[in-house]
């Protein structure tokens, strides 16, 4: 008999909890979506509202004014060199990390860290120390005409570091888990290692490696803080566009500085559709290699 009154009890408990922690559920999904639609979506939708609501004349004009134009091309200049880079460095450093084994192994993983780490207006500021007309290296390079702060390639610069880690960062777990014994094997087999990392390598981090680019031209597109301090800011010449928005919002010209958030607010978009696609496809290929293995 008790063992007949165990049996009926269990199902009727296993049933509350269910109950329970299906109204917990709902409860923390409602919290969460409430949340995301007040400090996400709302604000999200306001930039657009705010940007046309002059018109499409006037979205226009604020978007083909020679500044915005000037940040525009600047911000992309400064991603198409920022981005190639990051991605010839990560893959090095990934590569070294994974593939390896060495002294110091730990130390440059920790410092590949650092720029999350650091404040990005720290980050300007030592490169205004090194480079900067009291720097450094400032006199130097002003004796040689050498221009690095407020110029293009103190943008650069500060970008490169801002950015870095993301790449190295989406591909060391990857490269980890693959293991070296695909690698070995083409080399047994004659192969050398141009055509191990061209063949064996790059074919299996590369959705990995999208998805790190993806993240790194998103964060260098939106870079604010180190590119303020080392650019000077200066319309039409050294400001990309979340400069020029604040500056916009600073003169009260809250039409245009909403159009060209508008622009950055597209690619950011953008930039999450692809980056889930990127990781759905990463994921996916992490999950047929653990298959594989077991």
């Amino acid at each position: 008999m008790e063992n007949i009154q165990l049996n009926t009890k269990t199902p009727l408990s296993s049933v509350s909890v269910q109950k329970e922690s299906r109204y917990i559920q709902w409860i923390l999904i409602t919290i969460v979506l409430v949340f995301l639609f007040l400090f996400l979506l709302l604000p999200l939708v306001s930039i657009f509202i705010q940007a046309f609501r002059n018109g499409i004349n006037a979205y226009t004009q604020s978007i083909t004014d020679p500044n915005a134009l000037h940040a525009i091309k600047l911000t992309f200049i400064v991603a198409l060199i920022v981005v190639p880079i990051n991605s010839i460095f990560g893959i090095i450093m990934a590569w070294l990390i994974t593939k390896f084994q060495f002294k110091g192994r730990n130390l440059l993983m920790t410092l590949i860290d650092l720029p999350f780490s650091v404040s990005p207006v720290i980050a300007g500021l030592i490169f205004a120390l090194l480079f900067g007309q009291h720097g450094f290296l400032g006199p130097w390079l002003i004796s040689h005409n050498i221009n690095i702060i407020f110029s293009l390639p103190g943008i650069v610069l500060a970008t490169l570091f801002i950015t870095f880690p993301f790449i190295a960062r989406e591909l060391i777990p990857l490269m980890e888990s693959q293991g070296t014994s695909e690698e070995e094997a083409s080399i047994i087999l004659g192969a050398n290692g141009w055509q191990t990392f061209i063949k064996v390598t790059l074919p299996n981090i590369k959705w990995g490696l999208l998805y790190g680019v993806i993240l790194c031209n998103a964060r260098a597109i939106g870079e604010f803080g180190a590119v303020s301090v080392v650019s000077g800011n200066v319309q039409g010449v050294t400001s990309t566009m979340p400069l020029q928005i604040e500056n916009l919002y600073n003169q009260y010209q809250f039409s245009s500085a909403f159009a060209l958030a508008s622009i950055m607010s597209f690619v950011a978009v953008m930039t999450l559709i692809i980056k889930s696609f990127f990781e759905w496809k990463t994921n996916a290929q992490s999950e047929n290699l653990n298959r594989e293995i077991s």
